[in-house]
């Protein structure tokens, strides 16, 4: 991580985190399966016994704190505040109860001390295709559900999640549907189902709408057709955005001057942590850079 490595530079690191545990992502966006044994914190511990890093939970950026303050308050800044913000299907029946966040559930199960104790669906259908999609409806499958569908409005092919994700779905149980929109969320005051339309796969990689239409039974709907910036974090406009992502250079710099940023949250990220732990440590190194040459006198 970016704390971590500037910690071990010899700079002082203050961690600020809106959750009451830190890990992000890994502690609560993964599925439980995956991540067993308390992982997420087992790797904060090693993190932080390396000291130098004083954490302050329960701060929200654009809440609590703005970029400009943190700047004004800090030699440095580093943003991996990650995409906490859930891109909506836009359809009727979305706000009936039983359509959920995908992202939310997964969090709640994994803090869960007993997981039978959250509820189930019996027929579920999960809209999207990456990650999170798999996540969830193997999850759902593993917790109990009779039947499990994905529906991705692209080719099976072009599925954001991974061949081996998708392969673990189908030995899981999870039917998977490729070409395929929902129109409407079915009531009338529970989510009892969802219609979808068949689309079509062209050569440039769009779909296009067939107006075949077909429905899957639901009593649960789950909502992971990607994520987006929590709104209110970064909307002052001290920062060049772009696809409503931070854009940065090679070094994780932003555009503005001492602010530096990293994980989902930046454009070009692959949603995979791997790749955010590599734009910290790229970010540490040219931070430490920056520092040193402040305190030389250079910057």
């Amino acid at each position: 991580s970016c704390a971590h490595r500037l910690a071990m530079l010899g700079h002082a690191v203050t961690l600020l985190d809106r959750d009451t545990k830190l890990g992000g992502l890994n502690e609560y966006g993964i599925a439980a399966y995956k991540t067993v044994d308390d992982f997420a914190q087992r790797e904060v511990e090693y993190i932080l016994s390396i000291g130098g890093i004083e954490v302050r939970n329960g701060v929200t950026l654009g809440k609590d704190v703005t970029v400009t303050q943190l700047r004004d308050e800090y030699d440095s800044v580093f943003l991996g505040v990650g995409l906490g913000g859930i891109n909506q299907l836009g359809v009727e029946g979305e706000d009936l109860p039983g359509v959920e966040n995908a992202v939310e559930y997964i969090a709640d199960l994994r803090q869960a001390t007993d997981k039978g104790d959250l509820p189930v669906g019996r027929h579920v259908v999960v809209i999207g295709g990456g990650m999170t999609a798999i996540d969830v409806a193997v999850q759902s499958k593993r917790l109990g559900a009779e039947q499990v569908d994905i529906v991705y409005r692209r080719t099976f092919d072009q599925m954001g999640a991974s061949d081996f994700e998708k392969n673990l779905a189908k030995t899981s149980g999870v039917s998977i549907h490729p070409l395929a929109r929902p129109l409407k969320i079915l009531g009338p005051a529970h989510a009892s189902g969802v219609l979808f339309e068949r689309t079509a796969p062209g050569e440039d990689g769009s779909i296009s709408d067939t107006g075949e239409t077909f429905t899957l039974e639901a009593d649960v709907v789950f909502k992971a057709i990607g994520q987006q910036l929590r709104d209110g974090v970064l909307d002052d406009g001290s920062i060049r955005m772009q696809a409503g992502k931070i854009v940065v250079d090679e070094d994780q710099a932003t555009s503005l001057a001492g602010v530096w940023a990293g994980g989902d949250c930046v454009v070009g990220g692959d949603d995979l942590t791997v790749t955010a732990v590599q734009h910290g440590k790229v970010a540490a190194i040219a931070i430490d850079h920056y520092l040193r040459s402040r305190e030389e006198g250079y910057g």
